[in-house]
Formats: structure tokens, sequence, C-alpha cells
């Protein structure tokens, strides 16, 4: 059911278009560029993390921490 619905709302979305007439100026695409490079930077830094907490999980001790304990 849903997703009939979400069919004929791309159907009428794309038939019943019409143009916009809007101006974009330079300033907004440097606020695009801006926020492309603070989205892949967040993207970078979440999975950098997760990476990090895996290894520390996933740690193998070595021989002589072994010995030690």
């Amino acid at each position: 059911m849903n997703l009939n619905l979400l069919y004929l709302t791309l159907i009428f979305i794309f038939v019943l278009e019409q143009n916009s007439y809007a101006y974009i100026d330079p300033g907004v695409g440097g606020i695009i560029i801006q926020a492309i490079i603070g989205a892949v930077a967040a993207v970078s830094i979440f999975f950098g993390n997760i990476k990090k907490r895996l290894k520390k999980i996933f740690k193998f001790k070595n021989k002589d921490e072994i010995r030690k304990d």
C-alpha cells in the first residue's frame, strides 16, 4: 500500500513539474562545497571512531603481555 503511494507521488512530481527561474549566486556554490566537505569529514571521523573501537575490542595480546598476567 505504501509503495503504491510512493509510486503515485513520484509520478505526480515528474509529470507536474514547473520551471522555478531561481537565481543561484556565487555564495551558494561556496555553501554547497562547504557542506559537502563537512559531511565527508563527519562521516570519516564517525567511521574512524568505529574502527578504533573495533580494534580495541579485538586487540590480541603479545606473548610478553600474556606472561605478565
